[in-house]
């Protein structure tokens, strides 16, 4: 019996801590609206002066977030503008909170992937050079996310469902060391199962109930890092009035794609799951690094394409590829090589009390 009570009194103590004091809530709110309204901004650049648009989103911006994922997915999953945006109708009590299944979410995962298969390469054709046409991408996205949020309960079809990022989130963080407070869900109704925010260790391959689970798993860890790969041996093109030449922006990616997953198959046999996920996280964000760093300095394959700055003039190259191999060894020793700490990226907040139907 006294067991029972010290447990209960530790469980009431832990929902506790857990809570964000009014003042952090207060904070939380502030930082969230600062980066929805810099999403704003960016927006607006797009849409009225794209040159500016586009260095903002896809040369700044993007950039930033696979680190941010690796080292901090807590941080992102609480201020990110697409969340806020899916959130907005529950936290005016707008929403009609209808509880997502197993299956559904399972579904939407796998549409998220595919989705994100299907857009990362049309950069090269049309996002990575026409700023009005990444501003319909992002708003399209707002307002599916918008919609989401009205019928679904909290993060559940959103944020843990259909959102293209949150495969690579998953992938990315996997090996999680800052578990903070969830600054969107005041309690939790157990809106998903299981809760990518707060279940410990969760990736890609964590859930295996549906097929299509499984397959989302199989594309994520063992397609995304010959994906990556691939889509850096791709120019942009602003030349594509046929099919043959937008099936061309999509042939290295896949080629990258089936190469990864095959070796995949060939090695899941012998090595541990984790160990895989790990390496395989390891791979696509050092690829990411690999190729991204060198063109936003002018040092690409494909000069100009996505470049930041040109600095090829400026600075010897060798210290771009000495950055490189920097990141890449930070990158394996961050996911691969450290102990592994099974922590989730937010921690639960207290649960919800269900009312009894009278």
């Amino acid at each position: 019996m006294q067991s029972k009570e010290i447990k209960k009194s530790n469980k009431l103590k832990l929902q506790s801590e857990n809570q964000l004091s009014q003042r952090s809530t207060l904070i939380w709110r502030i930082v969230q609206i600062l980066v929805w309204l810099v999403g704003a901004g960016i927006l607006f650049n797009l849409v009225f002066y794209p040159t500016i648009g586009i260095l903002l989103f896809w040369n700044i911006l993007i950039p930033i977030a696979p680190i941010l994922l690796v080292v901090a997915v807590g941080v992102w999953r609480n201020i990110c503008p697409m969340a806020t945006n899916s959130l907005f109708p529950r936290h005016m009590n707008l929403s009609k909170r209808k509880k997502i299944t197993t299956a559904q979410t399972s579904k939407l995962n796998l549409i998220a992937i595919i989705a994100l298969f299907i857009i990362v390469p049309l950069r090269h054709a049309i996002f990575d050079t026409n700023g009005l046409a990444t501003a319909l991408l992002i708003f399209s996205l707002a307002v599916i996310s918008i919609i989401m949020g009205y019928f679904f309960e909290w993060k559940s079809a959103w944020c843990s469902g259909l959102c293209p990022v949150h495969p690579v989130e998953k992938l990315y963080g996997f090996n999680n060391r800052l578990s903070l407070p969830n600054a969107h869900c005041t309690s939790c109704h157990r809106c998903v199962t299981p809760c990518p925010d707060s279940t410990s260790g969760i990736n890609p391959l964590s859930l295996k109930k549906t097929a299509y689970h499984r397959m989302a798993g199989f594309l994520m860890v063992g397609g995304f890092p010959g994906f990556v790969w691939g889509w850096f041996q791709v120019p942009d093109r602003m030349d594509i009035t046929n099919i043959e030449q937008l099936i061309s922006i999509y042939k290295m990616p896949f080629i990258g794609l089936l190469i990864s997953s095959a070796l995949f198959l060939i090695v899941k046999k012998i090595i541990k799951e984790d160990t895989l996920v790990a390496i395989s996280a390891a791979l696509s964000v050092s690829f990411y690094y690999w190729f991204r760093i060198p063109a936003l300095f002018g040092f690409g394959i494909f000069p100009g394409d996505g470049m930041l700055i040109d600095l090829s003039n400026s600075i010897p190259k060798w210290s771009i590829t000495v950055t490189v191999i920097t990141t890449t060894l930070f990158f394996f020793w961050w996911i691969v090589v450290r102990n592994k700490v099974k922590i989730s990226w937010v921690t639960r907040p207290k649960y919800a009390t269900i009312r009894k139907k009278q």
